[in-house]
């Protein structure tokens, strides 16, 4: 029976003394750093010298974070050297949205006639839709 070839690739990997995830630190993160943290970087690869580089949500988290390197390091499995850098964070539940409200027919009518001017007809139509679920949620007579 054959391995798959992620198998393969992370037995060789480990081989040569690399890693193709951040592993066990990833696995520690959320505890070591707690929620504030953990919501604002998140380990994201293990370069091949064995630095752990750890997504942040801006330049100023990872700021911050480099100031704390050496204290967060020695919470995580092996004391990794870290390497803060702005990149993508794993995704959270998105928060609930508020239904769009029905337009009224004069409203469609205001959005498409300030969306008139526009010469290409589906950026055009675009614009009238924005512009009329903009006009329906905000309709004094409607309830926030």
């Amino acid at each position: 029976m054959t391995k798959p070839l992620g198998e393969e690739i992370r037995a060789q990997l480990r081989r040569l003394g690399g890693e193709p995830g951040p592993g066990a630190a990833a696995e520690a993160w959320a505890q070591a750093v707690g929620p504030q943290i953990a919501t604002n970087a998140w380990p994201a690869r293990v370069q091949a010298d064995g630095t752990l580089v750890v997504h942040v949500r801006d330049a100023i988290w990872g700021f911050e974070l480099t100031q704390r390197a050496a204290e967060i390091a020695a919470r995580l499995p092996g004391r990794p050297r870290l390497r803060f850098l702005p990149g993508p964070l794993p995704t959270q539940d998105a928060p609930p949205t508020r239904p769009v409200p029905n337009p009224t027919a004069e409203q469609a009518r205001e959005a498409l006639a300030i969306a008139a001017a526009i010469t290409d007809p589906e950026l055009r139509e675009s614009v009238a839709r924005t512009i009329t679920a903009a006009l329906a949620r905000h309709r004094p007579d409607h309830s926030v």
